[in-house]
């Protein structure tokens, strides 16, 4: 288990991408993290296709230095996961800290709230290249970018060299 000990956010809110929140929820618990799913709030939050998930704890319940990495999916839940002063805080906070900080498709929303992009290189689904541009990062379309502890991926599809960037970042 390449990943024991070792503690994983996930974060999650209602409009969610279905891929983008279970793959990585579940493919980091395979790896032998310990994964928890924050909200902006405890409970019960549906995808874009109204697929339940359960966030385990709220953003006022959890602090950065709780976990290893945090993972944000994408779909249309980075704009409610941005409104949370806490979530915004706590992914600065990780970012600050050199923790990886993962973002795919949408998630990018979330980075640029929490002020993190500016002058790193990232990816993203191309609808918020504009968005990541303003907030003073280098858009490139590519499968996955890392830029130090930052990890961004575009769709679904991006999704295994997603996860294995995410590892290599969790183990070094």
């Amino acid at each position: 288990m390449e990943l024991a000990g070792k503690k994983v956010a996930v974060l999650v809110a209602d409009l969610y991408q279905e891929l983008e929140y279970w793959y990585p929820y579940l493919r980091l618990q395979e790896a032998g993290a310990e994964v928890v799913a924050v909200g902006p709030e405890r409970g019960e939050y549906k995808s874009k296709l109204g697929y339940p998930a359960q966030a385990d704890f709220g953003a006022r319940e959890v602090r950065a230095e709780d976990f290893d990495a945090v993972v944000i999916p994408g779909g249309y839940a980075p704009d409610y996961l941005r409104r949370s002063p806490e979530l915004v805080a706590l992914v600065r906070e990780l970012a600050q800290s050199g923790k990886p900080v993962a973002a795919i498709c949408h998630g990018g929303w979330l980075l640029c709230s929490a002020r993190v992009v500016k002058g790193k290189r990232v990816t993203s689904f191309y609808a918020i290249r504009d968005d990541l541009e303003n907030a003073g990062a280098t858009w490139v379309d590519e499968p996955v970018v890392r830029d130090g502890n930052l990890i961004t991926s575009r769709v679904p599809s991006d999704l295994p060299a997603f996860l294995r960037e995410i590892i290599a970042a969790l183990t070094e």
